[in-house]
């Protein structure tokens, strides 16, 4: 089947035993974060599996979780002889994950990566300055509009996840994002939702972290895609390994682009989807976009053997 792109999701998608039926069928998946392990020098099997919740939840551990999640579901795809997609693209952290399937990046290297990441994103604000609320209901142009006429010199708010038609996400000092969160409402918003962050991602606010991701890809090797990912921040297809630096460590101080990556996706000619990671956000995602897209979701070990025998094959 041809026209298909590999979707990995982000921050949020997290759970304490996400997957286990996998690792019973597939020794692909502890293998993944046996190499995962090694580079963040923890357990992170360990943490998956048996919790604590209140650390995976951190960003520090979510990140490298997430990732490794996804990759190995990959990797259980590839064993099932699934081909490979045409297309990659992920949302926010799930970039890195895409960047591994691409062959851009390593398992280890993405696993630093995502953990200094997450430090450095969790630091740039102090805690409690920061916050982040789902606007749900309200057009792009209007959020925007009321974002700027929110900010000054001491408070910043700004949209930072345009998720799908009718869910952008704002972020920016906790006040301001209160007051713009209020006005949407009366602009008719139906509604405006806190998210359980205490750091405003994707804002520039997130400048210092950006400058420590910039020093962070100095140390790893960064390989052309072998596949095109889409990047989060201009929506594009990229391969080559210059241009993925630029724009990651951009990416951490602007904006994620989800709506157009997928419409970009769709003018390529993706007439099929496969979310691999835990979850099915964005599978959700897809549907606000365009009722008519297919997305196969790797959850558990029948479903994956099944997508890789309808799609990938």
């Amino acid at each position: 089947m041809s026209g298909y792109a590999f979707l990995f999701p982000g921050q949020g998608s997290q759970s304490v035993g996400m997957l286990s039926q996998a690792a019973d069928h597939y020794a692909v998946v502890g293998d993944a974060f046996a190499e995962a392990s090694e580079a963040l020098g923890y357990d992170l099997w360990a943490l998956v599996s048996q919790g604590p919740e209140d650390q995976l939840t951190l960003t520090e551990f979510t990140q490298p979780a997430i990732l490794t999640a996804s990759v190995a579901l990959y990797r259980c795809w590839e064993q099932e002889g699934g081909q490979r997609p045409e297309f990659v693209a992920g949302h926010s952290l799930g970039e890195y994950s895409a960047l591994v399937v691409a062959g851009a990046l390593s398992l280890k290297d993405a696993a630093r990566l995502v953990q200094i990441r997450g430090r450095a994103m969790q630091s740039a604000v102090p805690a409690g300055e920061g916050a982040m609320a789902a606007v749900l209901g309200l057009s792009d142009a209007v959020i925007d509009e009321i974002c700027v006429t929110h900010c000054d010199d001491n408070a910043y708010v700004g949209a930072v996840n345009y998720n799908s038609p009718g869910q952008v996400v704002i972020a920016g000092h906790a006040r301001a994002v209160e007051a713009a969160g209020a006005f949407m409402k009366e602009a008719g918003a139906k509604r405006v939702l806190p998210l359980p962050v205490s750091a405003p991602f994707h804002t520039p606010l997130m400048q210092p972290a950006a400058a420590v991701m910039a020093d962070a890809f100095q140390a790893v090797a960064l390989n052309d895609a072998t596949v095109p990912v889409i990047s989060n921040v201009d929506a594009q297809p990229h391969r080559k390994a210059i241009e993925i630096r630029r724009l990651l460590v951009r990416q951490v101080s602007e904006p994620v682009m989800w709506t157009q990556c997928v419409i970009t996706l769709l003018e390529a000619g993706c007439t099929s989807f496969v979310e691999c990671g835990p979850g099915k956000v964005l599978a959700g995602l897809l549907k606000r976009i365009d009722r008519s897209i297919q997305c196969a979701i790797l959850e558990d070990p029948e479903a994956l053997k099944a997508t890789a025998t309808e799609v990938g094959r």
